[in-house]
């Protein structure tokens, strides 16, 4: 009797750790978003679609920490690159302007 009691309870245990899969290997390999994927695990990992999707997840590699501010960072970038060659682009013309009135003064 208890020794059935006993196997109930480690069988127990093996079904909770298989469904909850993704949600340890997330942490196993540190995942900054575990508890996201161990939220959509939870919830939808009864289904088998959802399982896959969370142990999909969890297999990942861990996305960049600040991605909003780095894009931000980036796009300001842009936004100073194009407007220097913009301004060094009338720089040009206005010496090839100049450049041209000179030579039909003289």
């Amino acid at each position: 009797m208890v020794s059935r009691s006993v196997f109930e309870i480690v069988v127990l245990a093996a079904v909770v750790a298989l469904y909850f899969l993704p949600a340890l290997i997330a942490d196993r390999r540190q995942r900054h978003d575990l508890l996201i994927i161990a939220v959509f695990n939870a919830v939808l990992g009864w289904t088998v679609l959802g399982w896959l999707l969370a142990l999909f997840w969890a297999l990942q590699p861990n996305p960049p920490r600040d991605l909003g501010g780095r894009t931000k960072e980036r796009s300001r970038r842009l936004g100073m690159l194009l407007f220097s060659r913009r301004l060094d682009d009338r720089i040009q013309a206005r010496k090839t302007r100049s450049a041209e009135r000179e030579r039909s003064s003289h």
